[in-house]
């Protein structure tokens, strides 16, 4: 073998290793809590380390964990999704009746803000001025790839990635530059992921699951 192609065949090594060093599996564990909205009408979930089942009967609720402060940095997340059962297609900007089957929500804020926030409580964290959320929802009349302000707070921009129904897909998204488009201006720090159902609007049900969760660096 040449030096050349032997440099060539290590470095594609070295590149192969890194990159699968830099994804980060999220587990479905008991860092994970249960976060009420408006209503205390709760969703069933059970958590199955590297899955997240989910039964919303007429219900809605979310489960939120805090983001390890090394994950901060994150600037691409991927997952699997499966829908059995699904609401029905609805408006996703009218408050009060906007059922979706499934929503992963991103939170971000400054770096500043990071270092002194209280990360387990989603309520309070997107209550807070600083705070930035990517929602990335399957559900809703709209076409996939919309972007769409968030009836319930300026902050929270939702992006469609499926409209209602069902199926298992794997998605992968660019924080970085969904971030740039929602809001204008780069992304802050990472500081927490929720998941949730929602079909208490329309006395829908679903039957849902998320695998596969994983934050990746670039």
């Amino acid at each position: 073998m040449t030096p050349l192609r032997s440099i060539l065949v290590v470095s594609a090594l070295v590149a192969a290793m890194g990159g699968s060093a830099l994804a980060n599996p999220i587990d479905f564990d008991r860092s994970w809590r249960e976060q009420g909205f408006f209503r205390f009408w709760s969703n069933d979930y059970a958590f199955l380390g590297d899955r997240l089942d989910v039964v919303s009967d007429g219900t809605v609720s979310l489960v939120w964990r805090a983001v390890e402060p090394g994950l901060g940095n994150a600037t691409r997340a991927r997952w699997n999704w499966n829908v059995r059962e699904s609401v029905i297609a609805t408006d996703l900007q009218r408050k009060g009746g906007d059922d979706r089957n499934l929503a992963v929500y991103f939170v971000f804020v400054d770096p500043e803000t990071a270092r002194g926030l209280t990360r387990n409580t989603a309520r309070r964290l997107l209550r807070n001025p600083n705070t930035r959320a990517l929602v990335y929802v399957w559900g809703g009349e709209r076409a996939s790839n919309d972007f769409l302000q968030s009836p319930y707070h300026p902050k929270l921009a939702t992006h469609v990635l499926r409209p209602a129904g069902t199926g298992n897909f794997m998605e992968g998204v660019d924080l970085a530059a969904d971030f740039r488009s929602a809001f204008g201006e780069q992304r802050g720090v990472l500081v927490g992921l929720g998941i949730s159902a929602d079909s208490d609007d329309t006395d829908g049900r679903i039957v849902a699951s998320v695998d596969s969760f994983e934050l990746l660096n670039r």
